[in-house]
């Protein structure tokens, strides 16, 4: 099946207009590509909710920094196009840095108190970028709703605050981490890994869980934070970012769960790949 494809800002909102026009809901699943299980669960989620999806791949630069894996991301735009076809999805959305970075480009989008901690403090700009690119995104689709994953909560609760703020009409939906049969988190990332390295991934997923029942029975955030991160060098990860608690909604650092919202975040590095994943604390 050969699925509808936009490369112009121009060419998708022409056709938004007109599923709107009849009454039809647009949903829309941002990602940079390579996608793996857990983009098409993003496109499965748009299906349920909205009558029309469009999924977009665009490897945004402004959100690497140096020395990371931009040069080196996979580009894979006719695999991505026929697993989103299978799923169901109607349109892909395939911009060019050049449409999306003019020349004379020179805003930034910046999210005050979000997007200074976690991976914002451990990759200096990242936050800003993603939230530079996905505020144009929805500009430019006027999509009814947009989906994200779970995987990475900072940059939901960055998303869902910057659309609140710039009152951007499109609803933020938030939707589940899909996971391994060993509950390794599912990220483009992890196809870095060898064998031996995806058995080392996995423990991330465990030592995490514990590290949040054990806050949410009543221990000090910092010191089960401190125990995993040390649970995790010993578990053969090269390096650890940063094993934190903090507020599900304001990502404020966390000593106790005290019946607050709170979810328990980590960054780590195996192999090549640097991997996130976080869990619900109580």
């Amino acid at each position: 099946m050969v699925i509808q494809t936009f490369r112009t800002v121009q060419d998708m909102r022409t056709q938004v207009a007109a599923w709107k026009a009849t009454g039809l809901r647009v949903g829309l699943v941002p990602t940079m590509g390579n996608l793996h299980a857990g983009h098409i669960a993003l496109v499965k989620a748009a299906l349920a909710q909205t009558d029309r999806v469009i999924t977009t791949i665009f490897v945004n630069p402004t959100q690497f920094g140096a020395n990371e894996d931009l040069d080196s991301y996979p580009k894979t735009e006719k695999s991505d196009s026929a697993k989103v076809a299978d799923a169901g999805g109607h349109a892909m959305f395939m911009p060019s840095s050049a449409d999306m970075y003019p020349a004379g480009f020179s805003t930034r989008v910046i999210v005050d108190g979000l997007t200074d901690c976690l991976c914002g403090a451990a990759r200096p700009g990242h936050m800003d970028g993603v939230s530079q690119v996905v505020t144009k995104l929805l500009n430019q689709a006027h999509a009814d709703v947009a989906f994200f994953g779970e995987k990475d909560w900072q940059q939901l609760t960055v998303i869902k605050r910057l659309a609140r703020d710039l009152d951007i009409e499109t609803e933020i939906c938030g939707v589940p981490t899909v996971r391994d049969a060993y509950g390794l988190a599912l990220s483009s990332r992890n196809g870095y890994l060898n064998a031996e390295e995806v058995d080392i991934a996995r423990k991330l997923n465990v030592i995490l869980k514990k590290a949040a029942y054990d806050i949410a029975a009543g221990g000090f955030a910092i010191d089960e934070c401190m125990k995993a991160a040390k649970a995790l060098m010993k578990a053969g990860f090269s390096g650890v970012d940063y094993v934190e608690c903090r507020d599900a909604d304001t990502l404020e650092l966390l000593d106790r769960s005290e019946g607050r919202s709170c979810r328990i975040f980590a960054a780590v590095h195996v192999g090549p790949a640097r991997l996130i994943d976080n869990h619900l604390v109580n």
